[in-house]
Parts: C-alpha cells; structure tokens; sequence
C-alpha cells in the first residue's frame, strides 16, 4: 500500500470513528427520559449521563431548547442527586423527587 493510500485510509477510519462516537451521544440524548427518568435509573447513572439528564430536564421544563447555564444544571444535579437517593419511592421522576417523598412514600 502507498503512503498516500495507507494516509486515506487512517483518515477514513479516523472520520468513522469520529462519526460514530458523536453519533452515541446523539443517540442517548434522544433516548434519555429527562424529568420523567425514574430516581431508581437517575442515581445509577454515570456524571455524564446524569448531566445529559438533568440538561433535557430543564429544556422541557423552560420550553427552552438551548443548553441551561452551567451553574443551573450543577445546582439541579445536586438538588436531585439528594432527593432521589433519598426518596422512599424509587420510581418517582426526577421532575417530582421533593423533600416529602423522603418522608412519604408518595404515589405519582
């Protein structure tokens, strides 16, 4: 194989993986529940995920399909991460995890 072709092929191969990487986030994004992803799935989660989470969370919320500010997405991730592992019913939604639900096990 000549250099210029064995230069095409890394390049290639560097574009399909380039493609395919950018491609999973799209796909969990597009997976991924927001606010009606269940406490039990959201404390599970790794950073990354649970940041992808909380971002569709607070567009739907807003209305508002640009990425909320930094500050607002670590402010709610810290608010759910203590209501969800601490809430008495496993499956209630992130949108609805509250501080009640750490004392009662609330039907949603």
């Amino acid at each position: 194989m000549t250099t210029i072709r064995w230069a095409a092929a890394c390049t290639a191969g560097i574009a399909v993986a380039a493609t395919l990487l950018t491609g999973c986030t799209e796909v969990e994004q597009a997976l991924n529940k927001g606010g009606d992803t269940p406490c039990s799935d959201y404390v599970k989660q790794d950073p990354d995920t649970q940041r992808t989470t909380i971002t569709k969370f607070i567009q739907k919320q807003t209305g508002n399909n640009h990425d909320p500010a930094g500050t607002q997405v670590d402010a709610t991730m810290v608010a759910v991460n203590f209501l969800c592992s601490n809430q008495r019913n496993a499956q209630t939604p992130i949108k609805n995890a509250n501080v009640a639900g750490i004392f009662f096990n609330q039907q949603n």
